[in-house]
């Protein structure tokens, strides 16, 4: 498939059906041990990570998110549950528009220290507002909810577990993404709203997780329902032509794609769209710009086109 006449920079395009690849491309300088960042598909390796947590009963995300910091006694912050945080819809004020973050990413702050600050703007749940601070939240209520659930582990056994309670790399392994990498923080918290590291190949393992809907060789690693939460469209939705679920978002509105299509999106043309009706994963990516973008669901469509069912 020629990749270029949908528009952007194309380094890499996967496509697999029923769990093998049909088409593998990347431009020159790149191949399949080639790791690029991820963006905002980190967003949704979050969401993944929550999910595990869920089904390992570690947390609960309909519950107020774990942040230390918004405890104080009268915070409206309390209030706001890990599920707002994965929807984008915390209420919290950001302070650019979608909420750059580079304070962390470039600057060298801390994500407890640049995250916790913002007060809200909105009631928690009423408006869609795209922020990474709501992901680096959401993960670290994950974090703050897996150690007291070690703890409590711990005190109940004669056998104390060591290591950290939030360790995304050992997922990935699990999933076979072991040229996956998380950057972290000088405090050890992981930048999971960005700054991930992986190949074409990683990404499509994450599809496939997707679309065998939380089974990995036999053993379930989301819950049962865990498809379907993310991908409901069931808090305040964006203006555009995409709906957003928990932490993926919606192909459900484009022409010529399946409704239940749903996908990983990151700047710059990273893209992990899965279309479980039609056993597809779809990997592109990419070094677009502002002048030069891929349309998504102009390629989507056209895979489908040429899907034979």
């Amino acid at each position: 498939m020629d990749s270029a006449r949908f528009g952007g920079r194309t380094s890499a395009l996967l496509i697999v059906k029923r769990g093998k690849i049909e088409v593998e491309q990347y431009q020159d300088g790149h191949d399949l041990h080639t790791a690029q960042r991820t963006f905002s598909v980190a967003k949704s390796m979050a969401a993944t990570l929550i999910g595990h947590a869920v089904l390992e009963g570690d947390i609960d995300v309909t519950k107020p998110a774990t942040i230390a910091d918004w405890q104080a006694p009268g915070d409206p912050r309390a209030a706001i549950t890990t599920e707002q945080l994965m929807r984008m819809a915390s209420g919290l004020t950001s302070d650019t528009a979608g909420n750059r973050t580079d304070a962390i990413y470039m600057g060298g702050a801390s994500v407890r220290q640049w995250t916790v600050q913002w007060p809200l703007l909105n009631p928690p749940g009423r408006v869609f507002r795209y922020a990474n601070n709501d992901t680096l939240l959401a993960v670290q209520s994950l974090k703050a909810a897996r150690q007291k659930a070690l703890d409590e582990r711990n005190a109940k056994s004669a056998m104390v577990r060591r290591g950290p309670a939030l360790d995304p790399v050992a997922f990935f392994d699990r999933l076979g993404m072991t040229r996956t990498f998380v950057e972290h923080d000088m405090d050890g918290d992981y930048i999971l709203s960005s700054q991930v590291w992986t190949t074409a190949r990683d990404l499509a393992r994450l599809g496939l997780l997707y679309q065998y809907d939380g089974m990995w060789e036999g053993r379930r690693l989301l819950p049962e329902d865990w498809r379907r939460f993310v991908t409901m469209p069931s808090g305040p939705q964006p203006d555009g032509p995409f709906g957003y679920g928990a932490g993926f978002w919606l192909l459900n509105k484009s022409d010529g794609i399946p409704p239940d299509a749903f996908g990983a999106f990151g700047n710059r043309g990273q893209y992990v769209v899965v279309i479980p009706s039609r056993e597809l994963v779809i990997v592109r990516q990419g070094y677009d710009d502002d002048r030069n973008r891929l349309d998504i669901a102009r390629l989507v469509a056209a895979v489908v086109a040429a899907d034979r069912p």
